[in-house]
């Protein structure tokens, strides 16, 4: 469990000399300071966690929160403080940096979002052949979604997760914007159609709006092909 089977970039911040870094069964596994780190956090609408150990200084870290998007930074400032102190480094400032950084790519994701629906507004006029779209798809891990219409507009449902179920607009190209019913975490997302040689969908390729869209929702993964 804790050997590297996926091989990952090595962190190249000179505070921790680290020499490798890579991913072991469900284990986020490198060295700091010439300590083997095992690390690895958790989530779920409303909670997050991080288990940190370092088997040669006989420190183990766990930190649980009741929060969800950007607690991250919260869980990272905490676990970090306290492991740095154990491996004789000065105070860093994790809780500032953390709070600064996750402020920019916030302030960045939510541009980049804001755009995405500001462009589908002004496409709201754009004459759709829904038919050329409808029907079911499916990716062989994830199964079968639909493309069905509904009060006039097209919608996505997934039979194996029906929380993402929501309309879809037209945004560009073959390109649509989905905004799910379920809006408990940050996960609208693209959908972008292949189309054949008569303008009729073959396949669907999907991506997050948001830059910061919680890593679970893998959409860039899918790989949807017409079944009906």
């Amino acid at each position: 469990m804790w050997r590297i089977h996926t091989v990952q970039e090595t962190d190249q911040n000179p505070r921790y000399n680290s020499h490798f870094n890579g991913y072991g069964l469900g284990w986020q596994l490198s060295d700091e300071k010439g300590n083997l780190k095992v690390s690895h956090t958790g989530g779920l609408p409303g909670m997050l966690s991080i288990v940190t150990m370092y088997p040669d200084l006989n420190l183990g870290i766990v930190i649980l929160t009741n929060t969800e998007n950007g607690g991250g930074g919260l869980f990272t400032a905490v676990s970090n403080t306290i492991s740095d102190s154990y491996l004789g480094l000065d105070d860093f400032g994790w809780t500032d940096k953390l709070v600064q950084w996750m402020g920019e790519d916030r302030n960045s994701g939510d541009d980049i979002t804001k755009k995405v629906w500001e462009k589908v507004k002004l496409a709201k006029n754009v004459k759709i052949k829904n038919e050329d779209f409808i029907g079911v798809y499916a990716d062989k891990w994830f199964g079968e979604i639909e493309v069905f219409e509904k009060n006039k507009k097209l919608w996505f449902k997934s039979y194996r997760s029906p929380k993402l179920n929501g309309p879809m607009a037209f945004y560009n190209a073959n390109t649509f914007a989905i905004k799910w019913e379920y809006q408990a975490m940050n996960c609208d997302a693209m959908a972008m159609f292949s189309l054949d040689e008569n303008g009729k969908a073959q396949s669907i390729k999907m991506k997050g709006i948001s830059p910061n869209i919680d890593f679970s929702f893998d959409f860039q993964d899918l790989d949807l092909v017409r079944v009906k």
